[in-house]
This record gives structure tokens, sequence and C-alpha cells, in this order.
């Protein structure tokens, strides 16, 4: 990928993890986790609103020993990330799946995805919409095209209380089920 390709690959599988603006984004720790236990290493590509306080960036670069990228490299900066064998977005929003399934990549984030998509690696999505975001038909169409890229999606989270009164899980491992179904 020409943002992050390089010839530096690890002897395990790398995984991109793109994580957007979401209340949930504070969990993103707990996919890095799983995802390093099932043998992966992680880059975390963040789109730069999530970078404004929505998940602890210090905390992230300490689990994975990598930047979070959020704005693109000069020229001359090394490419911090080898390319990746598999690619997640979680939380997804309904701005990036939009600007996404549109080929709009004015973020590093973005513009990962849509590379991503035309290299055919494979990609795993955990939508974080809410139910009055989901019936735009912009975002059902969105939705469709990406389908039909072969895009892989989980369950849609709203973050709605149960019947309980509390919010439910995200069920971030469902995103490495998916990819790794391949």
């Amino acid at each position: 990928m020409s943002e992050h390709a390089g010839s530096d690959r690890t002897a395990r599988p790398f995984l991109y993890v793109v994580v957007c603006a979401a209340g949930v984004a504070d969990g993103v720790d707990g996919l890095i986790d799983a995802a390093r236990e099932r043998g992966w290493e992680v880059g975390v590509v963040a789109t730069p609103v999530a970078m404004g306080g929505f998940f602890d960036v210090a905390a992230v670069e300490d689990r994975t020993g990598r930047p979070v990228r959020s704005a693109w490299r000069t020229p001359d900066d090394p490419r911090p990330f080898p390319a990746p064998d598999a690619v997640v977005v979680a939380p997804a929003t309904f701005n990036t799946i939009n600007k996404w399934a549109a080929g709009l990549a004015d973020t590093l984030a973005v513009a990962t995805l849509c590379e991503a998509s035309g290299l055919g690696v494979p990609l795993a999505v955990l939508p974080c919409v809410a139910d009055a975001l989901a019936s735009h038909p912009a975002y059902r169409e969105s939705l469709a095209r990406l389908r039909g890229m072969g895009v892989h999606f989980g369950d849609r989270y709203t973050g709605d209380p149960g019947e309980d009164g509390r919010r439910p899980e995200f069920g971030w491992e469902r995103a490495l089920d998916l990819v790794e179904r391949r």
C-alpha cells in the first residue's frame, strides 16, 4: 500500500485497526489484545476526530509498540507499518462508512480503507451507527456498495441500553472472526 507498505514485513501477520470517533472507541485496547493473542501484529490508524479524546492514544501506542497514525507522512518519513494482511474498522461511524463507499479519501483513515479495498485485503467492519442514521438512504447504499466490494460486516451497534438499562458490550473480537474466516 502506498502510504504504509514497506519491506519491513513481520513474521506475524499485520492487522490495521481503523478507529473512528464513537464513544465505544475507548475499548479498542481489548481488540488489540485479542488480535495479539491470535498472532497478529497491530497498527492503529485513527480518524482525526477520534484522535481528539475518543481513546487513549498513548496507551494504544504502548500496547502496539507503534505510533497511532492519523495524518499522512511526508515523503522523507519512514513507513511506520508494513502492508496489512487484513484491516478492521471498529468502531465504524456513519461518516466513515459513507465516505469510504463514495471513495472520498480525505483522511488517512479513509484513504487506507479505499486502498485496501482496491488491493483485495480482507476487510471487516463493526458499525457503530444509531438507528436514525442507519435509516438514511446513503448509509444503506454504502453498505450495499461495500458488501459488493467484499467487505464483511458485523452486527450494527447502536449503543442503546437494553431492557436492564445497561448498554450492551461492543463485540470487538467479532471483527477478528470476520477477517480470519477468509
